[in-house]
């Protein structure tokens, strides 16, 4: 009796399985590499045009002082009820001896008055305080005014309880990230604001700072990857569209972006600032940290999606994906509204106060500013979460498992 032969045996060599049929268990299939080389090709023009940008606008000199004023520090060491005007017995201010730390006659004391009303700080015995010196007589007092607390000390605590905080937790990721928020800080100090200020295009500048940023912090936080990659090219997408949409809707609600500080700001500088520019481009910057925060997730969720199923295909990674997307988004768009709610709060009770109807108050250049502001910015928030995550999906997708592991 013949011994039969095992299904798919031949006289030969066990047959080649078939290529191209695989689940991602071999090496990385062709289009992997084409997928990488699409990135560059998009990623690199981008860099360059940000280089270019600084370039173009990078303020010739820095900004020059608008008022001779200098801080002098204080303590105050006595306090008590005075008149406003001499011998008019109105009571209505508060004498204060201030001891100089600094400035022009350091241990000398001085007396100045200060009002007492619910619109201004109370100031009582040991604070310490900052003087405003014009620059007059140093022995006069009406060469002083007092302007503000002291608040370097607790400042420097705060800060290093975030720095001890994000180390404790992250790390040699979460040192990288205090790295990252230096620079995104040092961008601003040293590129955006002194640009603005010299009277280059606002939104512009703001564009071309948070290339910067972007490019910046995120390879460094999260090291040169596809992966980082596809984050970076999400939040530029995203924000093209917050920029488009901003200045769309911002022409369309004429809004002249001409608040009291911006108001203030062009009366003082003797180059004119385009304050609708000025508007679009707190817009742009604003969004750029909720943005990072959305790409990066949304991109980490597909991977580690990837991970631990390698035989998942493109179209179940986006859905799979796109379910945790929809969670962080909702909380995302919440976080951003509230955000701005938070830092407009003195504005909405204003308002609430007038007797005007909402849509009256809503149509308002103040509110109007605010309401463009938040969805323009959520609007791009929302739509981050569908383009990375699809972008994220196609290169995972072609990801060998060796890279998946790393």
């Amino acid at each position: 009796m013949r011994r039969s032969r095992p299904a798919g045996a031949s006289g030969g060599a066990l047959p080649r399985a078939p290529v191209g049929h695989g689940h991602g268990h071999g090496a990385a299939p062709p289009a992997g590499r084409r997928v990488r080389l699409l990135i560059a090709a998009l990623l690199v023009p981008c860099a360059l045009a940000t280089l270019v940008g600084v370039g173009l606008l990078w303020p010739s000199a820095g900004p020059e002082p608008v008022t001779a004023e200098r801080p002098v520090r204080g303590e105050i060491t006595a306090a008590q009820a005075s008149d406003c005007t001499p011998g008019s017995g109105d009571g209505g201010c508060a004498a204060l001896v201030v001891r100089m730390s600094d400035g022009p006659l350091p241990g000398r004391d001085l007396v100045q008055v200060v009002p007492v009303e619910p619109g201004t700080p109370t100031f009582g015995v040991g604070d310490d305080i900052v003087l405003a010196w014009s620059g007059g007589d140093p022995t006069d007092p009406g060469s002083y005014q007092v302007v503000d607390f002291q608040r370097g000390a607790p400042l420097v605590w705060l800060t290093l309880l975030f720095a001890a905080a994000v180390l404790l937790l992250g790390r040699w990721r979460g040192l990288a990230a205090l790295g990252a928020l230096v620079l995104s800080f040092g961008v601003l100090l040293v590129f955006v604001l002194p640009a603005i200020l010299a009277g280059r295009d606002p939104l512009a500048v703001a564009v071309v700072g948070s290339c910067l940023i972007m490019f910046a912090v995120l390879y460094l936080t999260h090291g040169p990857s596809a992966r980082t990659s596809t984050a970076v090219l999400g939040t530029l997408a995203s924000l093209a569209l917050i920029g488009v949409l901003g200045a769309a809707f911002s022409a369309a609600a004429r809004l002249t972006g001409l608040d009291d500080q911006t108001t203030t700001l062009i009366a003082t500088l003797d180059t004119g600032v385009d304050a609708r520019g000025l508007l679009l481009a707190g817009v742009v910057i604003g969004a750029l940290g909720v943005l990072d925060d959305v790409t990066v997730t949304q991109t980490s969720a597909v991977w580690e999606l990837r991970r631990a199923d390698p035989d998942m295909s493109t179209p179940a990674l986006f859905t799979s994906a796109m379910r945790i997307g929809r969670d962080h988004v909702a909380s995302a768009v919440n976080t951003l509204v509230l955000a701005y709610a938070g830092a407009s709060l003195p504005l909405l009770l204003l308002f609430s106060l007038s007797g005007q109807g909402l849509g009256d108050v809503a149509s308002t250049q103040a509110v109007a500013t605010e309401i463009v502001r938040t969805l323009v910015g959520s609007i791009g928030l929302v739509a981050s979460v569908p383009i990375t995550t699809a972008l994220a999906a196609v290169v995972a997708s072609r990801e060998s498992p060796e890279s998946l592991r790393v």
